[in-house]
């Protein structure tokens, strides 16, 4: 469905037998660890820590269970941006902005795994069951559906889905679930064994000059 879907991230359910695995005192290494965005993305004012994903993006799912344990490790509030890759892609940014704006910020995890799970109902599923569950999960929560938007929140949206696509082009991001670190360097998710050794890549950028 993506360009590229970053490999290793289901190795996470395998946390605890996997750490013996991992060498801590190592410094992580440009090209397997991460890499520097090719054009630096501080001007758009991104948190020290922002994960790039998609509502349609299984491995995307998988990676909220891990969200808390990342945030603890590093001390630091994951911001999240959705990305435009495709036709697909943009739909369901606008479903997750929609959020956004009326929330002004990103949806707790208990309404995060409502979306992810209307977005991904499978084939099976019609255009009207899809819409109907995003509908309730936004209803549920006093919200405003995207099929519900008035002009001012529509323009308020296009200015979050104007700034993910550029976000998305200029720094080349090519592959979800990803992390963005101080808006210059994104964490290769697939170059890690645990969550404890990307935290620690993490916390390592964080350091870095800005």
């Amino acid at each position: 469905m993506f360009k590229t879907i970053s490999k290793g991230v289901v190795l996470f359910a395998a946390v605890a037998a996997l750490a013996a695995c991992d060498n801590g005192n190592s410094q992580p290494q440009q090209g397997k660890q991460y890499e520097v965005l090719p054009t630096s993305l501080t001007e758009y004012d991104l948190a020290p820590l922002t994960e790039v994903f998609s509502l349609n993006c299984g491995h995307c799912r998988t990676m909220e269970t891990f969200v808390p344990q990342i945030e603890s490790l590093t001390e630091q509030k994951v911001q999240k941006m959705h990305v435009t890759f495709n036709e697909s892609a943009q739909i369901s940014a606008i479903i997750f902005y929609t959020a956004v704006i009326q929330l002004d910020g990103t949806p707790d995890k208990a309404f995060m795994e409502e979306l992810f799970a209307a977005v991904q109902m499978g084939s099976e599923a019609t255009a009207d069951e899809r819409q109907a569950a995003v509908e309730k999960a936004f209803e549920s929560r006093n919200l405003i559906s995207p099929y519900q938007l008035d002009e001012a929140q529509q323009a308020e949206l296009f200015k979050y889905i104007t700034k993910a696509e550029e976000i998305t082009t200029r720094g080349q991001i090519n592959s979800v679930p990803a992390f963005i670190v101080n808006g210059k360097y994104q964490v290769i998710t697939g170059g890690h064994e645990t969550v404890e050794a990307m935290a620690d890549t993490i916390n390592y950028l964080l350091k870095q000059p800005k």
